[in-house]
């Protein structure tokens, strides 16, 4: 996928767990983990703007884009 996220560098630079995380954000943990590994399809405006608000940080701290591979390899 082209989206890349990055929930992990954030919660290793607040020094924050999961756990503390899925907490302040008011969403499970395994709802969390979905989203940290990079499965998840979508995600709502207000969880990203929950996210941001517990991590102190931008959208763009949180979510990169890349280029899809396209040559075949």
């Amino acid at each position: 996928m082209p989206i890349v996220v990055h929930i992990d560098v954030m919660l290793a630079r607040r020094k924050m767990s999961v756990g503390e995380l899925a907490e302040r954000v008011g969403i499970t943990p395994a709802n969390l983990a979905v989203l940290k590994n990079g499965r998840a399809k979508a995600v709502r405006f207000a969880t990203l703007a929950a996210l941001c608000e517990a991590l102190k940080c931008q959208p763009g701290d949180l979510l990169r884009w890349e280029a899809e591979d396209t040559t075949g390899e």
